[in-house]
């Protein structure tokens, strides 16, 4: 049996138990503002999971605001979350909402959250314990209304036990876990992914492009590294 939620203009897909389990995850998530922390390996839909937890709570209506906390250097980064004043550093040439402030009365999607730097995992742990922080060269304080669901294809623990990832803030985060299992251990997927994907793109690109039994058996077998975003890749460029 074939489970599907509409997200947008794409949808999230399978068949197998795994991600039957993922589908109640998301309902269950959704009921609560809690923080979400969804692991896996790059490619298996975190972003799209995050989404879809926002989509399907109160806060639908409101903003979901994605980070990717690997694109930026610190100072950077810090401004992209926080926000900065007029001349806070250089190239600072105006006033700047972060990220947070965007993010008000919605979702703010921290992917990649095993990359922050340790002087910003502790202005984040603010915002996480106290839903406060202050823009970068401005004392004021700001206070946001923001749920926070944070995605890392990185072992936090390890993180944690080598001294990269804040305990406190790993704990802050990890409130509701949610795992997303690889392609090859979901095998029941593939098909109905690939065959989601080949509708999309023959639509897309005016194609009547099928697949053969033996190209589907070849699909199965394969390991797929890249997971979802590699077969996505693959059905797109065929």
């Amino acid at each position: 049996r074939s489970a599907q939620a509409t997200r947008d203009d794409r949808e999230l897909v399978g068949a197998s138990a795994a991600f039957e389990q993922i589908m109640r995850s998301i309902q269950e998530a959704a009921r609560v503002r809690s923080t979400v922390l969804i692991t896996g390996e790059t490619g298996t839909g975190k972003g799209m999971i995050a989404r879809a937890i926002h989509t399907a709570g109160p806060r639908a209506d409101r903003p979901f605001v994605p980070v990717n906390c690997a694109a930026l250097p610190e100072t950077l980064l810090e401004s992209e979350l926080f926000g900065h004043k007029r001349g806070a550093f250089t190239g600072a040439v105006e006033e700047r909402k972060g990220r947070f402030e965007q993010a008000s009365g919605g979702t703010i999607f921290l992917d990649e959250v095993g990359d922050i730097p340790l002087p910003t995992q502790v202005k984040l742990l603010r915002v996480l314990q106290e839903r406060k922080f202050e823009r970068l060269g401005e004392n004021r304080t700001l206070s946001v209304d923001v749920r926070i669901i944070a995605a890392t294809n990185a072992d936090l623990e390890r993180l944690v036990e080598e001294g990269r990832f804040r305990e406190d803030l790993f704990y802050r985060l990890n409130v509701i876990p949610l795992y997303l299992p690889p392609l090859r251990d979901r095998r029941e997927d593939i098909i109905p992914l690939a065959e989601h994907f080949l509708e999309r793109f023959n639509r897309e690109h005016g194609k009547g492009v099928s697949f053969t039994p033996e190209a589907l058996d070849l699909l199965v077998e394969y390991r797929w590294p890249g997971n979802v975003r590699e077969l996505e890749n693959l059905v797109e460029r065929t």
